[in-house]
């Protein structure tokens, strides 16, 4: 094996090439074995004093880069007209004699505080536009449902006025409305992909400035050129102008020209919607970072609970976490002790199907028997929903501050998600884009809001976590991975999301929980000695939290880095 070649070597000295590293010239910048230490000195004793040390306490000044016309020199100078380096046998040759030539340190100090300028640039100006872009999109994308419900509300109103000879008209409006929001809905979401995208080519050089400043070479840091000019030409700001309705009044025979009319959906697109607000003070942005799966998940606590059956859990606090079990009552547990804080009994002395926590910290049950959903503030118990021939089951609390809840009806015969904003339907979501049912008609439904606003319904019946988007389009159906830990079918219980979009739903004849990416992609199991797993919930650190039915407890799981 060359030892000059070998990935596995040593550092050899620069002039034997052969020797262990043991001393190092801070004046040449070349490492030497002691062997070879007089020779160097030696070689120009006249015109340069040697500083020769250890070589680890050698300066951290970066190494030149070596000559390519003259071997074994380095360069300390660099040619601004030719962008090239020099060494003193290239500025003696007189090839650049009229040349304007500069110290290569002091370049290479200027271009360091360059990209050091454009990436504080970055980070505190051009980057948080980007984030408020987003934000306004989303926002708008969020008042769309409101827009539109109350459109659809004012077309039906003046239908009801008319005779029902008219009711087909009504309901070719309506569809009319509802393609224009999908469109209107559609606009949007390519404009905040394109952003998104932009978002992540930001990302992406960030850190790859970062990467060629700490990496101290020179020459990939004198050629780098960095994409600010790009990044300074902001995207248009999308201007949609939602339709309206205007009812006419009329006689009865004139009623197919004069019913009313919608007007069509129109946008702009505005070049300077976005601008950098020259006199803000710009806020320290922290990139969110980007977690790994651990190569095995660990167990942080366990925490045993009072209940004969343990079913659910969800986080209060970072300190607190919510269970509920085969039991009329729920029960809030200290995280870091373990033990018991407050007891909470069902309004209608029934069990309670699921338990969620608003943003503002107030828990959320849904009671089955009495068709109800229900939220607990300040020790009093309120039912916001009543439902009439459908049966609550999974509910979660949404980034907007609205309620999901997934129900089946009466007669078992149809299931469905509804969006509710405080005691208002807001969103129904329960067929396909073929006319198809989303879930099926078995009882055990959970479901999560996933960071990207994908609605995630962990659907026991279908054997299956099934995923739509905001606006109730299917995205995907996941049914398990092969190998799996036991040869038994998928039976999906309860279902969470993280800070990285992963979707995370307990297996509970498997004893394990699967992690899956926001596109449906198996990443890995958590198996961690799991008996029977029911209900899941993550914290802010994406500390998973597992509820086990039969041993009672709730164990505290890390599974990211």
């Amino acid at each position: 094996m060359d030892p000059r070649t070998s990935a596995q070597d040593v550092m050899r000295c620069d002039l034997c090439q052969t020797a262990v590293v043991q001393m190092h010239c801070d004046t040449c910048l070349i490492n030497l074995c002691k062997a070879c230490v007089g020779e160097h000195t030696m070689s120009d004793e006249a015109s340069k004093k040697h500083e020769i040390v250890q070589f680890k306490h050698r300066k951290s000044t970066p190494p030149y880069p070596r000559c390519t016309s003259h071997d074994k020199e380095q360069c300390e100078m660099y040619c601004n007209l030719c962008n090239v380096p020099l060494c003193t046998a290239c500025i003696a040759s007189g090839s650049h004699t009229a040349h304007k030539i500069s110290q290569i340190l002091t370049l290479y100090d200027a271009k360091k505080k360059e990209i050091e300028g454009e990436n504080e640039e970055m980070e505190t100006s051009i980057y948080p536009i980007y984030q408020d872009i987003v934000s306004d999109v989303q926002n708008r994308m969020t008042q769309l449902e409101k827009e539109y419900g109350d459109l659809s509300t004012v077309i039906t109103k003046h239908g009801e006025d008319w005779h029902r000879i008219i009711d087909k008209i009504v309901q070719n409006l309506k569809a009319e409305v509802d393609t224009m929001k999908s469109r209107h809905y559609d606009i949007f979401k390519k404009h905040l992909a394109e952003i998104n995208l932009r978002i992540s080519e930001i990302k992406e050089e960030i850190q790859a400035s970062f990467k060629i400043l700490e990496s101290n070479n020179i020459s990939q840091l004198l050629q780098f050129n960095g994409k600010i000019k790009e990044f300074k030409k902001f995207p248009h700001k999308l201007e949609v102008l939602s339709p309206h309705f205007t009812p006419m009044q009329c006689q009865e025979e004139e009623f197919l020209k004069q019913f009313g009319n919608l007007s069509t959906l129109s946008f702009s697109s505005e070049e300077h919607g976005y601008n950098i607000k020259k006199e803000q003070k710009s806020p320290v942005i922290i990139i969110p970072k980007v977690k790994q799966l651990l190569k095995k998940s660990e167990t942080v606590s366990t925490i045993d609970t009072e209940y004969s059956l343990l079913f659910g859990v969800t986080l209060l606090s970072e300190e607190e976490i919510w269970t509920r079990g085969y039991v009329n009552t729920m029960k809030l547990y200290s995280i870091s002790q373990g033990s018991l804080l407050k007891s909470v009994r069902t309004k209608s002395e029934n069990i309670p199907d699921d338990i969620t926590v608003t943003s503002h910290g107030h828990l959320v049950y849904t009671d089955p028997t009495d068709r109800s959903v229900n939220v607990v503030m300040d020790g009093k118990i309120e039912t916001v929903i009543k439902l009439q021939n459908w049966i609550p089951r999974g509910v979660c609390s949404t980034s907007s501050g609205d309620l999901l809840v997934v129900m089946n009806s009466d007669d078992k015969k149809q299931a469905k998600v509804v969006r509710y904003s405080g005691s208002k339907e807001k969103q129904t979501i329960q067929f396909d884009d073929q006319g198809r049912p989303l879930y099926s008609l078995e009882d055990n439904k959970y479901i999560s809001e996933n960071k990207n606003l994908d609605i995630c319904v962990a659907d026991l019946g279908a054997n299956a976590v099934v995923v739509v988007n905001h606006a109730g389009k299917l995205r995907f159906r996941y049914t398990g991975h092969t190998p799996a830990p036991k040869t038994k079918l998928f039976h999906p219980r309860g279902i969470t999301t993280d800070s990285q979009s992963h979707i995370l739903t307990t297996d509970y004849d498997k004893d394990c929980v699967h992690i899956i990416d926001h596109t449906g992609q198996f990443l890995a199991f958590i198996d961690c000695e799991l008996r029977c797993p029911w209900g899941l919930c993550t914290d802010t650190n994406d500390n998973l939290f597992v509820a086990q039915v039969f041993n009672k407890q709730v164990k505290k799981l890390k599974y990211l880095q």
